[in-house]
């Protein structure tokens, strides 16, 4: 296990999960969001999205953590594990809410300078409110994966779903018996997606 793609609903707990995979693998850890979210929410033009993600699957080992389907295809097929994060709606709606509100309070900076804002948490459209958009999301979310699982496309990945903190448990107790590396649970080795592409100036 290398090459690590961790899919799931926004608030499924993606990027901890990710940055533990990444501690144990001594391997860079990408935030999918990082790449694509350009200052003030500019979403990066495709091609040249797809150009920096396919500079970093090109190295030999990585975390990458994300759902965007324009690159999925360029993430999986250089991947040999997809980790499924599939926590009840109910679990991402507490987390996703709680997670935005302490993000606004506090004015983290999440990439590129942007923060998340009263207006977009607030709004009624998904497209804006990430806490309405996990919920619009989940059940869509769920068949995608659960399809492309088995679908003989992908039948050289191994799928990894994990659906609560006890699947979540035994799959690092199983990655640290089998002596890939010791997990570090505050470990993160988050790099900045630039380190894998010469961006523009």
């Amino acid at each position: 296990m290398q090459r690590i793609s961790v899919v799931g609903n926004s608030g499924s707990g993606k990027s901890h999960l990710a940055a533990q995979l990444a501690a144990a693998l001594g391997a860079p850890w990408v935030e999918l969001d990082g790449v694509i979210h350009q200052k003030h929410w500019i979403d990066l033009d495709e091609d040249e999205f797809r150009r920096r993600v396919g500079a970093t699957v090109a190295s030999a080992s990585w975390v990458i953590d994300g759902n965007y389907s324009q690159v999925r295809d360029l993430i999986w097929a250089r991947a040999d594990t997809v980790v499924w994060l599939d926590p009840p709606r109910r679990t991402v709606m507490r987390r996703v809410l709680t997670r935005s509100l302490m993000r606004v309070l506090t004015r983290q900076e999440l990439w590129n300078g942007n923060r998340e804002r009263w207006r977009d948490v607030l709004s009624l459209d998904p497209d804006r409110s990430i806490v309405l958009w996990a919920w619009k999301e989940h059940r869509r979310c769920q068949a995608s994966y659960q399809t492309a699982s088995v679908d003989p496309h992908w039948a050289y990945l191994e799928f990894v779903r994990i659906s609560d903190e006890g699947d979540r448990n035994r799959f690092l107790s199983d990655c640290r018996a089998s002596g890939r590396a010791s997990l570090d649970p505050d470990g993160e080795h988050r790099v900045s997606p630039s380190d894998f592409w010469d961006a523009p100036p």
